[in-house]
Order: structure tokens, then sequence, then C-alpha cells
């Protein structure tokens, strides 16, 4: 008689022959491996409406992601409009994207975001912490209000998006973080005490991260541009960006592109190996 059949009225498969019985061995859930290169994964760029961040949200677009972005308006800029038009320039590279105002600071928004994220795309692999404010002015005038909102924004933003994303990263052992410090974390002017303090938290924060997620194969590192050419960098005196140029050794300013492209190496196979570092992208300034 068939196996199959001997077995009724004997018990479960799993008896010895002896009728003692052993404990029952549940498969463990294979990890499904995630494949190498940009094309079809999942980028998240905070602040991605405009500057910077809408560079980098164009950069990850154009390797095959798809990004989601979020923003917040911001006072006597029409953010929304920017936000339309990155989302536009994202979709003509054949990119699929998600856009959506979240202040950073808020950690509800913050998971809800990245939930909204997940449940368009599945998932996300890269997180890209990007969103900062400054309220630059003298120490001994800087407002109670000028500080948190700097601090706010530009740390406790961090870690709410680094702590959204973190058990989607530990869940499929996979995950790469970039977070945007600048040079002012080590060599801070006058004026920028709230700016410079929040910029080297973030540092603290990536090394940090780095230690606790590791373990899950999750990089987590930090670029330190110097200036950068954006919509912001216009509001500075012309005299600071002169003075901007002549202190790099290589004479320039950088290019949104610049610095974009570093974070996507970051986020590539071949950074595979790097976690908990700050890469420095100032054009030399730093040297001077």
């Amino acid at each position: 008689m068939p196996a199959s059949f001997e077995s009724f009225g004997r018990g479960p498969m799993w008896e010895a022959e002896g009728g003692e019985t052993s404990p029952t061995l549940l498969e463990q859930p294979q990890l499904q491996p995630i494949t190498a290169g940009f094309r079809g994964k999942v980028a998240v760029v905070t602040g991605g409406a405009t500057g910077l961040g809408r560079c980098i949200a164009m950069e990850f677009a154009r390797l095959g992601c798809h990004v989601g972005f979020c923003f917040v308006d911001l006072p006597g800029r029409d953010v929304t409009e920017q936000a339309l038009l990155t989302e536009t320039a994202c979709t003509t590279m054949g990119g699929s994207v998600y856009a959506a105002k979240c202040d950073v600071r808020d950690r509800a928004a913050v998971d809800r975001f990245i939930n909204d994220v997940k449940g368009r795309f599945g998932t996300v692999h890269f997180l890209v912490n990007n969103a900062g404010i400054a309220m630059d002015g003298a120490l001994w005038r800087l407002s109670e209000d000028a500080w948190r909102q700097v601090l706010d924004t530009n740390v406790t933003g961090a870690f709410n998006c680094i702590r959204s994303v973190a058990p989607i990263f530990r869940g499929q052992h996979y995950g790469k973080i970039v977070s945007v410090s600048a040079h002012q974390a080590e060599r801070p002017g006058f004026g920028v005490s709230n700016y410079a303090a929040s910029k080297a938290a973030l540092l603290g924060l990536t090394r940090a991260a780095a230690v606790e997620l590791g373990p899950a194969n999750v990089n987590v590192n930090a670029i330190a541009p110097g200036f950068i050419r954006t919509e912001r960098m216009r509001m500075l005196p012309k005299e600071v960006i002169e003075r901007a140029q002549k202190s790099s050794v290589l004479g320039r300013v950088a290019e949104p592109e610049d610095v974009a492209h570093v974070i996507t190496f970051l986020c590539s196979e071949e950074a595979r190996h790097i976690t908990g570092q700050t890469l420095v992208v100032d054009g030399g300034l730093s040297l001077e």
C-alpha cells in the first residue's frame, strides 16, 4: 500500500517510529535577494522639490529608480509649483514618481509618507536626508525659535526618517542611507551656530545609525558639501560667493550634480563596504 495511505491513523508524519515525538521544525522564510544596480529600486529624497534635492531626485530617476520625494511650503517661495516641475522632470526620465508635502519634524507625518511610498512602490531601498534649513544670526542674538527650528529640521527630521525606514531595511536585509551635512559642521563661520551644531549632530547620528543598522546590511553615510550653486546661494552676498570660490583649491563652487553623483555612488554596490563615514565634497575648501 502506498506510504501516503499507511500514514492515516498513525498521527502526524513527524512522529518517530517508536511513538516519540520531535519538535516541529518550521522553515525559516527566505529573504529575496536584492539585485544589483539601480533600475527598479526605490529612492526617497526629503526636501526634493528644489535645489540640491531636485538634482538628487532627478539623478535617481535617470538611473532607473522609482522616486518618492517630500517637501514643505516655505515663506516667499512657491515650493508646490517647484515640486510639480521636479515631478515632471523625473517622469520624463522614465521613472515613476510620488511627491507629497511632509514636514520631517513631524514623526507621524514621516511615517505616513514612508508608508505611502512603500504602498505605491512596494518597498524602499535608498533614503537621502536632504531636507534642511538655515536661520543665521550671531549667537547672542539668535532666538529660541531659530535654534529649535534648525535643530528640529536638520537633526530630528533626519532621525525621524531613519527611524521610519529602519524596519523596512532590516526586514529586507538591505538599505542605503545618506544624510546631507555641510562643511560648517567642522569649520563654522560667523553666525551659523545653530546650523553648524545641527550638521555636526547629523554626523554623530550617521555613525550611531551605521553601528545599529550595519548587522542588517544597511550602509549609513553622510556627505559634507561646501557651497553649492542653488537658489539659496543666490541669496548670499556677492562677496561671500567670491570668497568661497577663492578659498576652494579648485577655484569654484559646486554644481548640484557634483554632489548628487557622490550620493548615488554611496548608494551603489561599489560603495557597499563604506559605512559610518562622511565624504567631504567641498572642492578643497576645507584645505585652506
